[in-house]
């Protein structure tokens, strides 16, 4: 018997086995059993995400009390008094979402470990606060992020709210690999574990929001836009429409996309990454002359935005829209007095260099980190403790970015409203967003960044990604699209090879991604991703205008797709 047929022969006649599995497992067909079982779901160092359904590479019921059982191994190893503070519990709109949380919480009930959860969906970035809020050992939130409908995933975080870095994260991973049977976890709890259980809301909600409130920089300027806001059926609706009102601004909700809805049904894609998640809000926008648009994905951590420019509606990138709001942010605190002594900005080594150049000219210094804002979250509290540098600003140019770090994960609410204030403020200038970008690219140099995503799903899919990454690494190109390469970085193997050197990459935590240095100032970077079955491919390409920029990127990926064999 293979070890799909032994898995799937366990979970099928399992006495265990939460009933409302069963009928789909017995109507699975024989390549949905294969990607069902061939390998046991990874709880990882960016925690575990995947399709629902049953099956042991799957999100269910049986692989969250597993991963919450070696969590709640991992916690109490911290003694009585992690057990005490507890762990503090967030959901979003998802299907399972609420019922996985709860499970959790009564899984760490059973251990001894006190909980914290949430009366109904909350955004990410509030389960980040709660965490340091309520004085938690960690947090739990059960999201698939950005993904779709289909998925639904587990992130855990560390006492100061920050998702769990990897040293850290190794540790839970040790204690969920030692668990053999997932379905031998028994979630059942006594009235006395019960009591462990406690349910939170409004007084979080509202210790979060005056928090919000208070990243104004001009509090006071002239409210005159109009924004228009979907949360895509997600956790935002609430919150940033909630800090609109307080704050004063006219805020019009695409109305269809504000229902807690896990099957998306109102939109394409739940994604701002992807044109899709604006097409209701276009039309909302077109139908009110909208200053900004404005697009949470469903746990609110990601904004995407698009801006009124020259009678048309433009939408940024993740990567223009977080140098915008650095330029306002920097600008501002420069013009208010209250810029501190050695300020410091975080993006990862994915992000634009755009940013750099605008922090720079605010005497602002950068600091890369790898993808994952759990290491812009370590950055953050390593220089609280030592009071070497002072954060003003983090982002990732996957639309995340944190304004004032009471969170220490990506906070679209904080987004949001910063971005609003933005608009307004330049507006009185008689500037919109697309002019502040443009005068950056006039000061810095123009730039188009774009990402391509390969997406290779399934065992066989797993193994191209691994092909890839593999390939380029050992025959690194000496040039792409025509263009010699003067640098290269690999941050699995932690070498840099240029000018016929090789040296050691240090600062960072071995990583899979790769970034190649192209001599005429644009770079390339590639990486798996670590919550998709994707490969990803990312952009950064300078040109002496937006029309060469452009021309260069669309030669550099035909280049890229060529040298990966993936341009069929």
């Amino acid at each position: 018997m293979s070890i799909v047929e032994e898995r799937y022969e366990k979970w099928v006649n399992h006495p265990n086995l939460d009933p409302q599995y069963l009928e789909e497992l017995k109507g699975m067909s024989e390549e949905e059993k294969n990607d069902a079982f061939y390998t046991l779901i990874e709880f990882g160092t960016a925690g575990m995400r995947g399709l629902l359904g049953p099956g042991t590479n799957r999100i269910n019921l049986h692989t969250i009390r597993k991963v919450t059982q070696g969590y709640a191994n991992y916690i109490k190893a911290h003694g009585e008094k992690a057990c005490e503070e507890g762990i503090a519990i967030g959901y979003d709109n998802r299907h399972m979402s609420r019922e996985f949380a709860f499970d959790c919480a009564k899984i760490l009930a059973k251990n001894g470990i006190n909980s914290y959860v949430f009366e109904s969906l909350r955004p990410t970035p509030e389960l980040s606060f709660a965490v340091r809020h309520l004085h938690c050992f960690g947090g739990i939130m059960i999201t698939a992020s950005h993904n779709p409908r289909e998925y639904n995933g587990y992130k855990l975080y560390d006492d100061k709210g920050c998702q769990l870095v990897p040293a850290l994260a190794s540790q839970v991973i040790d204690q969920v690999n030692a668990i053999e049977d997932e379905l031998a976890i028994d979630a059942t709890v006594t009235p006395e574990e019960e009591k462990r259980i406690t349910v939170i809301g409004k007084d979080v909600d509202e210790a979060y929001y005056e928090k919000v409130l208070g990243i104004q920089l001009n509090p006071d300027v002239t409210k005159d836009i109009k924004i228009v806001f979907s949360p895509e059926h997600g956790t935002a609706n609430i919150p940033v429409r909630t800090v609109y009102e307080r704050a004063g601004y006219n805020c019009i909700p695409v109305e269809e996309q504000c229902t807690p809805d896990p099957d998306f049904s109102n939109t394409p894609t739940p994604n701002p990454e992807q044109i899709g998640a604006y097409e209701l809000a276009l039309k909302y926008a077109k139908d009110n002359d909208a200053d900004i648009i404005l697009v949470c994905d469903p746990d609110a951590d990601r904004m995407g935005v698009g801006v009124k420019h020259d009678g048309d509606y433009v939408i940024m990138t993740g990567n223009q829209s977080g140098a915008v709001l650095l330029e306002y942010i920097l600008s501002q605190m420069e013009a208010h007095g209250i810029m501190p002594e050695n300020p410091v900005m975080f993006n990862t080594v994915v992000t634009s260099d755009l940013g750099e150049k605008v922090a720079s000219a605010h005497g602002t210094e950068t600091e890369k980190t790898l993808t994952g804002f759990k290491f812009i979250g370590e950055k953050v509290a390593k220089y609280e403790k030592t009071g070497e540098k002072n954060y003003v600003f983090g982002y990732e140019e996957s639309y995340g970015s944190l304004i004032k770090p009471f969170v220490r994960d990506k906070d679209a609410p904080q987004a949001c409203l910063m971005l609003a204030e933005a608009a307004s403020f330049y507006k009185q200038q008689g500037k919109d967003l697309i002019d502040v970008l443009n005068d950056l690219y006039e000061q810095h140099g123009t730039y188009e960044e774009s990402q391509v995503a390969l997406t290779l799903s399934g065992e066989a899919g797993a193994n191209r990604i691994k092909e890839i990454l593999a390939d380029l690494r050992k025959d690194a190109p000496k040039e792409i699209g025509g263009t010699p390469v003067v640098r290269f970085e690999d941050y699995k193997e932690s070498v840099i090879k240029e000018n016929g050197e090789t040296k050691e990459l240090t600062g960072f935590t071995k990583s899979d991604v790769l970034k190649y240095y192209l001599e005429d100032g644009s770079w390339i970077a590639v990486r798996p991703s670590g919550t998709e079955p994707k490969c990803k491919f990312y952009y950064c390409i300078k040109g002496d205008n937006a029309l060469d920029a452009h021309e260069k990127t669309l030669n550099y990926q035909k280049a890229m797709a060529e040298l990966t064999g993936t341009n069929e």
